[in-house]
């Protein structure tokens, strides 16, 4: 009797054992998505902190980038520049023109002969601002008027070159007929109206003019009080090519080649 008691106990005891495992196995069915769940949210830390850095990082390199921008305020001249390609590299509103007349005291007359170690400014905002031509053509035929202004006289290169060096030799300007012929010669060939529509300066908006084949900048400024203001006249382009010369090689006679 004893082990029948005892028997009937253990399949009660197997029967709380299976549903106790059913329990626990419904527990582990319905803690599961709970643990799936907390995995999706832990996962999401991760990406979230990625998303802030990379936020960051772009914000950095924003901040970066401006200041860099804001560090360019200037250029220093290495060999091979031209305020022309500075202009278009630095996207000078105004162009190289801007960009020389923020830089003409630096530069010098000639915005053709910039020199490597030459510190430029970029601010162009705050150069001074360039008069108009209508204003330049004004105060020009004020000068002339109110003083003598020398007509070429002569129709021949012999003739242009001594009335130059006459002139020349009243405002201290060097150089000799022997000098100024050869560099004529291999300028223009002798023609007043030559032009270069090809080179650098071409490109850049101020072509060779003349016998001795000056551009409108260095024209206007080495041009001599009582000549022509005139690129082609004869007389007018002799001298200031040699005063621009005397200036830069001491003479014109001191020049052989492209000046």
């Amino acid at each position: 009797m004893s082990r029948g008691r005892h028997a009937r106990k253990s399949r009660r005891a197997r029967h709380i054992s299976r549903l106790s495992l059913a329990l626990v196995a419904g527990g582990a069915g319905i803690a599961a998505p709970l643990l799936t769940a907390g995995s999706a949210h832990a996962a999401s830390a991760p990406a979230k902190v990625q998303e802030q850095k990379q936020a960051g990082t772009a914000k950095a390199g924003a901040a970066s980038q401006a200041k860099t921008e804001q560090k360019a305020s200037s250029y220093t001249v290495v060999t091979g520049d031209t305020l022309y390609q500075i202009a278009v590299d630095h996207d000078i509103k105004g162009g190289w023109s801007t960009l020389y007349n923020a830089n003409k005291k630096t530069v010098g007359g000639d915005p053709d002969l910039i020199r490597p170690g030459q510190k430029l400014t970029l601010d162009t905002a705050k150069a001074p601002a360039e008069r108009s031509s209508t204003t330049q053509r004004a105060d020009r035929d004020a000068a002339q008027r109110t003083s003598t202004v020398h007509k070429t006289q002569s129709t021949n290169l012999d003739g242009w070159i001594n009335e130059a060096l006459a002139i020349m030799k009243q405002h201290g300007i060097p150089g000799t007929y022997q000098g100024i012929h050869r560099n004529i010669i291999r300028e223009s060939g002798g023609n007043p109206n030559a032009i270069n529509n090809w080179d650098i300066n071409a490109q850049n908006g101020t072509p060779s003019i003349g016998l001795l084949q000056v551009i409108k900048p260095t024209f206007d400024a080495y041009h001599v009080a009582g000549t022509a203001y005139d690129q082609r006249d004869p007389v007018a382009n002799i001298v200031a090519a040699c005063n621009y010369a005397a200036k830069t090689y001491g003479s014109i006679d001191n020049v052989n080649g492209p000046y």
